[in-house]
């Protein structure tokens, strides 16, 4: 059409003027009462086992507390599976982002949280992009140096406020109802995405396992001191044109602003370690040159930190200058 404008006279092209905004008009009755949506989601995609294990964990929690169960779904899983692959690979949560930034990588607008956040966009409006899921989804993400353990993501999310609101529906969320959930984790990243609308499609299946896994199993309550899965369980990812396969990540120490805008890097030179052992090499790492040594305590995790910064360029190059007293040392993302 545009080629065809182009060589047209002007008389001819006033002639088209009036079918032009008849058009128009249509295209604007359709975008009012919305497209029918088509939805990425591979007709093959499942989930992990170890998904399927924290997802039973987080309604395990809930029940405790005598909150109902949340449906597993489909579309949100596909999100979350993304987001976290998409973390892994691609980044996208370089200062001045954060975890729940997408880059330009996949089927989906790219974005900056919080910096591209307004009322008229939002990260939140993300299961639309490339689900048929019709509600906002809300995302909680976990971060590690190394592959996530589900015993510590969830160890994590309970004893930090602003996590434990979309566990526990407390907080911003009181009185609302979670509908659906989606849980991804992905080497060092997991995220749960958690939405008021319920999802039409079926709950996905258990990567390995024929039979559909649906919501109302989940029900079933497991005996005390039952085994937890500790790995993180692989599945094959969709395949998908571009430098990353598919598609969030979080911290391991409490963050000191619980509203997520603000990210920290952590110089770690001692971790996994009795409290009282801390204390007593504190002093000895500050004689070394490190007089901000501190140490970082969450859960039964225990940690030492030489430096943090807001900067990760300015991290990993304190980072290089400690690996000459501390070979070990490593970066914790918060």
């Amino acid at each position: 059409m545009g080629n065809q404008l182009n060589r047209l006279s002007i008389t001819g092209r006033f002639y088209l003027l009036i079918p032009f905004i008849f058009l128009g008009i249509f295209s604007d009755g359709f975008a009012q009462h919305g497209v029918k949506q088509v939805s990425l989601v591979p007709a093959d995609f499942c989930i992990s086992s170890a998904e399927m294990k924290l997802y039973k964990m987080i309604n395990d929690y809930r029940r405790r507390f005598d909150l109902p169960s949340i449906p597993l779904s489909r579309s949100l899983c596909f999100v979350a599976s993304s987001h976290v692959k998409d973390l892994y690979f691609n980044k996208p949560d370089e200062a001045p982002c954060n975890f729940h930034s997408w880059s330009d990588k996949g089927p989906w607008k790219p974005f900056c949280y919080p910096k591209d956040e307004n009322k008229k966009n939002s990260v939140w409006d993300k299961p639309k992009e490339f689900t048929s899921y019709k509600g906002k989804g809300y995302e909680i993400v976990y971060w590690e140096n190394s592959s996530a353990i589900i015993d510590s993501i969830m160890t994590f999310w309970k004893s930090v406020d602003y996590f434990k609101t979309f566990l526990m529906n407390t907080g911003k969320w009181q009185g609302k109802t979670w509908n659906a959930i989606g849980i991804g984790i992905y080497e060092n990243y997991a995220c749960a995405w958690f939405g008021e609308v319920p999802d039409t499609e079926a709950a996905p299946s258990v990567y390995g396992l024929k039979a559909e896994v649906r919501p109302a199993e989940t029900d079933r309550k497991e005996p005390a001191g039952a085994p937890v899965a500790g790995g993180v369980a692989k599945q094959p990812a969709p395949k998908t044109k571009g430098k990353s396969d598919s598609l969030s990540k979080s911290v391991l120490v409490k963050p000191e602003r619980i509203d997520g805008l603000n990210t920290k890097v952590y110089v770690i030179v001692k971790s996994q370690i009795p409290l009282s052992e801390a204390r007593h090499l504190l002093d000895g790492i500050k004689a070394k040159g490190f007089p901000d040594a501190k140490i970082i305590q969450f859960g039964n995790k225990i940690r030492i930190s030489v430096y943090e910064s807001i900067s990760k360029t300015e991290a990993e190059a304190k980072l290089s200058e400690v690996k000459k007293v501390y070979k070990d040392a490593w970066l914790l993302k918060n």
